[in-house]
């Protein structure tokens, strides 16, 4: 293996096989035989001037299971039949070299390989994978009703992990840790995806509106056997999601990471960039070098100014739960991965602020050993980039109770303001402020309209002394409403804009400035935008409305619409 080669192991007992070489096709597919469980993609040899080797994984109707990306920096992808539900029979893998001096560079048809499928001697053939499928989805609903048994037993205690959501809309019963795939999606994606389709499709119609919820998403979810097959046209903008960031960078640009979509399954196109002069879209995963996040949701993203960075941390995929930090350097486009020190936890759908180049880490989700169920952090860690190290300040006052899916807004760099949360089976509407100054806690005393209690809403700072709360997700339903708070005045103030009529939960909402259309005139393209031709905007993406609907609309509205609401 001294050339440069990209090599597949079938099953743990396989050989390696050469998919790609230095002097051969850029682009093959191999068929997976059903008897294979596992697959494991690496490369082997001198990269050059080669950029990536793109990976998919499809089902036997062309739809992608997951996909990954090899470069220099990730050497080795695996994928195993237990964390994709959708794997059965008729599993391809389709590689695609990028970069470099192609030699066959033909784009239009793959390379069909044959995989040579490898049988122990002496040893009975493994049952078909569908037999087996069947065995494990029994064993695992047994295995589930029996714990719900249990839970029930203990008191009702319940998970802390998203809610999902039943025909009769209960309130989530919390699982133990071995049930994180059924309990971990907070909207089913069985429901019936037809009754809120009118209501997102009319406000569509509203003006700040950039696209709508994917119309797959609903033949999705009548059945698993009805999937639509892989368009072989490029996405133009982000599928469906939940659980994902929106992170400003500059004055037009925003990047999105991560999230889950429907049938629980977690995004094929993970990463976009977002220019907000014209709204569009640009997938943006193959851009940036260096080991890239694992697929993930309710993570967090935040931008140091200063460093020009993205801090991405925490978050969890299925029954995996990170504590890990990557960076994304918004200047050279490249990731990296920090070895921390000092110990901070896992974590999930917690908050993360940005303060004098910190990160704040309050809260949010922790797993705990089988059979404990997972539990919620009151806990407060601060992550230093400059010397890669976390640590626990000292706090004093009236601190939160432990909670998850809460919001933070930091306030004239001063303040940041905690509202809301979960820890199952008490939804919070309570606000609490940090004095960042004095490390002290303190409950907030509020007065007018408040909002109903909440998890998983969107929160973003309108002004020096406002901010806003929208949707999010009361144990039972979606909610569409919105509220501004007045740190001020310590006021609620509700607000209605037919912008922000669809109930969704997980989304994200940001504010940054954008082009005025009004003010604008593309005949004076090096003009650029000045103080007359910008706006501060609210922008919305994404969430899930806990009926099988999730949600790939960017909905826009003026901030100084939403500051005349009051």
């Amino acid at each position: 293996m001294g050339d440069f080669g990209v090599y597949a192991v079938f099953g743990v007992n396989g050989p390696p096989q050469r998919l790609l070489s230095a002097e051969g096709s850029c682009r093959v597919s191999a068929a997976v035989p059903p008897s294979v469980r596992q697959v494991v993609l690496f490369s082997s040899g001198p990269w050059g001037e080669r950029i990536c080797v793109n990976a998919e994984l499809n089902d036997a109707d062309r739809f992608p299971i997951t996909i990954g990306k090899l470069t220099p920096y990730n050497k080795c992808l695996s994928w195993e039949q237990w964390e994709e539900e959708t794997w059965t029979d008729g599993v391809t893998l389709s590689v695609t070299l990028e970069g470099g001096n192609l030699v066959k560079a033909d784009w239009s048809k793959p390379e069909l390989l044959s995989v040579k499928e490898y049988t122990p001697k002496d040893t009975a053939a493994p049952l078909p994978a569908r037999e087996l499928n069947g065995k494990r989805k029994r064993e695992r609903v047994s295995e589930e009703d029996g714990d719900g048994d249990t839970t029930t037993a203990r008191g009702g205690e319940e998970e802390n992990v998203c809610p999902n959501a039943t025909a009769e809309k209960t309130t989530p019963v919390r699982k133990a840790r071995g049930q994180t795939r059924r309990g971990q999606k907070l909207f089913n994606a069985g429901a019936d995806a037809t009754r809120m389709k009118g209501t997102a499709n009319g406000a569509g119609e509203a003006q700040g509106i950039v696209g709508r919820t994917p119309p797959q998403s609903a033949a999705r979810t009548k059945s698993r056997q009805t999937k639509t097959p892989t368009q072989t046209a490029p996405l133009v903008s982000p599928s469906g999601r939940w659980g994902q960031t929106l992170c400003p960078i500059d004055a037009q640009t925003a990047i999105l990471i991560g999230g889950q979509g429907s049938r629980m399954q977690f995004c094929k196109d993970p990463m976009w960039k977002l220019c907000t002069e014209d709204m569009s879209w640009f997938a943006a995963e193959t851009l940036a070098e260096g080991p890239t996040p694992e697929a993930r949701i309710g993570h967090t993203a935040a931008y140091d100014p200063d460093s020009r960075r993205i801090f991405v941390f925490g978050g969890s995929k299925n029954k995996k739960w990170f504590n890990d930090v990557h960076i994304l350097d918004t200047q050279s486009w490249k990731w990296t991965m920090v070895e921390a020190q000092g110990k901070v936890p896992p974590l999930a759908y917690h908050s993360c602020s940005m303060f004098r180049g910190e990160l704040f880490v309050l809260g949010g989700v922790f797993p705990r050993p089988n059979p404990e169920p997972d539990g919620c952090s009151d806990s407060l860690y601060i992550f230093d980039p400059n010397l890669s190290i976390w640590y626990q300040p000292i706090v004093t006052g009236d601190t939160p109770s432990p909670r998850s899916g809460h919001s933070a807004c930091v306030m004239q760099e001063r303040r940041i303001y905690v509202f809301g949360g979960w820890d199952t089976p008490v939804c919070y509407n309570d606000m609490y402020m940090l004095d960042l100054g004095l490390m002290e806690f303190s409950a907030v005393k509020t007065t007018g309209k408040a909002p109903s209690p909440r998890s998983w809403h969107g929160s973003a700072v309108l002004s020096d002394t406002k901010f806003l709360i929208h949707g999010g997700y009361n144990g039972n339903n979606a909610l569409s409403d919105a509220f501004i708070f007045d740190i001020d005045t310590n006021i609620w103030t509700e607000v209605t804009l037919p912008q922000l009529s669809v109930p969704r939960a997980g989304h994200a909402i940001i504010t940054m400035d954008t082009a005025n259309p009004h003010c604008f005139s593309g005949d004076d393209e090096d003009a650029g935008l000045d103080a007359g031709s910008v706006t501060r905007t609210l922008l919305v993406f994404g969430g899930g409305d806990n009926e099988g609907n999730f949600f790939s609309d960017l909905t826009t509205v003026a901030v100084e619409d939403l500051l005349a609401a009051i």
